[in-house]
């Protein structure tokens, strides 16, 4: 897996690791550290994704059959370093999918984004099959691996699969720069300090979805029968939609005390605002079985759970 230190991949390689082996799933980086967990549970690797040489020396030396190709900027950090978000997005992918050729990959798993939308797909319960017209950086590098991707498989065989992901709210690691982290920050603020400063406005609705959902959509892709595929890489997954006004309020239910405030970044604001509202999942459903388990409450539940014992609250 490249990226494995990012949100998705801190979960994703210990389940990958239950279901094949942890000496059988290798975990990469290259600046931001290994969590614990991960770099005391199986083999790990440095690697740079615009390295092609690397990543070759990598497969061919640990036998890879199967790449989780997760290394990517992000939404608001790629708009600020775009040259970065170029060379990880885009160069990083080819290499990973040249290399995938030449040394005999059986498959890869290339997730996509609700970024790869723009303003002029219909937000409300978007189709799988749409306009896409993005207009940041991190959106237009993953509509890029879409269609790589399925260019990859219909002329050169390789088996590259991938799902359209929302945004994704975890409890083991602390937010970075993505758009939809306010809904990963809000748990933080609310343990820690009682209130939260949101940075995107209080209407603002948006798909979420709690990790275990996102790595089950990841996992259960990956291990579907191929011969069931219609799509490829361009799955939508679906769990929750909600404003940061509604998710204030589930988490009032459970902290009654809790206060949010709303200190608009607008940067974030408009990338938001050109973003689905839902998404219509039913390729996923009907293709390979999608079904998310977590709802609202549930989710915000178990966040709460977790979190108190990651920070050592009562």
């Amino acid at each position: 897996m490249t990226g494995a230190a990012g949100q998705i991949g801190t979960d994703l390689v210990p389940e990958l690791r239950k279901l094949y082996g942890p000496e059988n799933v290798v975990a990469t980086m290259n600046r931001t550290p290994l969590s614990q967990e991960i770099s005391s549970g199986g083999p790990t690797s440095s690697l740079d994704v615009t390295n092609y040489a690397a990543i070759t020396s990598l497969l061919k030396v640990e036998k890879i059959d199967k790449v989780f190709h997760l290394s990517s900027v992000l939404s608001a950090l790629a708009e600020n370093n775009r040259w970065s978000a170029y060379a990880v997005n885009l160069t990083g992918l080819i290499n990973v999918l040249e290399g995938s050729i030449e040394c005999g990959v059986g498959q890869v798993v290339v997730p996509s984004s609700i970024a790869a939308f723009g303003s002029k797909s219909p937000q409300v319960d978007t189709p799988n099959d749409t306009i896409q017209n993005p207009n940041t950086i991190y959106g237009i590098s993953k509509v890029f691996g879409e269609q790589i991707g399925n260019y990859y498989f219909e002329r050169h065989g390789l088996d590259v699969r991938g799902v359209r992901l929302p945004g994704i709210i975890s409890w083991k690691t602390e937010p970075t720069s993505g758009t939809t982290d306010y809904a990963v920050a809000i748990f933080y603020a609310a343990l820690r300090e009682g209130f939260y400063s949101c940075y995107l406005k209080a209407d603002t609705r948006l798909p979420m979805m709690y990790m275990p959902d996102a790595v089950k959509s990841l996992i259960d892709l990956s291990e579907a029968n191929g011969e069931s595929l219609i799509h490829r890489t361009d799955f939508n997954v679906h769990a929750m939609s909600f404003t940061p006004h509604e998710l204030s309020r589930a988490i009032q239910k459970v902290m009654p005390t809790f206060e949010i405030q709303y200190d608009i970044d607008y940067l974030r604001q408009n990338i938001a605002e050109s973003w689905p509202y839902s998404l219509d999942d039913s390729a996923a459903r009907i293709e390979w079985g999608w079904e998310p388990k977590f709802n609202l409450d549930e989710m915000i539940e178990d966040m709460f759970l977790n979190l108190r014992r990651t920070l050592n609250l009562n």
